[in-house]
């Protein structure tokens, strides 16, 4: 369980202002620009969510999960170069997306200058005419001051979704 340890409003207004321009630069496909967000070290994650009975939950025995997304930056530009060819059939006409963030706190990380930034998150995707997909969830980002215009690089993102089965047919978007 997280520690409620409070920030100055004005750190807490610039994080979340930084988070909300990450998710426009996610929607606007601006995805060279989002990278530039991601320091080198990051590390990106989504496992699987699996439904634990509520006994197992009380003993703290957890299903076995596998991951989704476990990328590093060198991953993610990839992904990126992939979709700027044209050819990546799953983003064929590309996704049009909508990153709502809400309920951010921000924390002071163990590392001085890291903060540690809790959201909940809805990720909507339309494709082609009828294509809809929603992604509820949360995130469990890390920020680091950084020598930069915006001034902060996200260094760890662990990605849960609430859904245990995915719907959709392909899972090409970034969270």
């Amino acid at each position: 369980m997280s520690r409620l340890i409070p920030v100055s409003l004005e750190l807490y207004h610039e994080i979340s202002q930084f988070m909300y321009l990450e998710a426009q630069r996610l929607d606007d496909w601006s995805f060279r620009d989002w990278l530039d967000l991601l320091d080198e070290d990051i590390s990106y994650t989504l496992r699987t969510t699996v439904n634990a009975q509520t006994r197992d939950r009380r003993r703290s025995v957890q299903p076995p999960s596998t991951w989704v997304f476990n990328d590093d930056k060198h991953l993610l530009e990839r992904r990126i170069a992939r979709l700027e060819t044209g050819m990546a059939w799953a983003e064929e006409p590309p996704s049009r997306t909508r990153h709502l963030i809400t309920n951010i706190r921000v924390e002071p990380a163990d590392s001085a200058g890291e903060y540690d930034v809790y959201s909940n998150y809805l990720l909507y995707r339309s494709q082609k005419e009828k294509d809809i997909t929603i992604y509820v969830g949360k995130r469990a980002d890390r920020v680091r001051k950084a020598d930069t215009d915006l001034g902060w690089k996200i260094c760890r993102r662990e990605i849960t979704l609430d859904q245990a089965t995915y719907t959709s047919h392909n899972l090409s978007v970034f969270f």
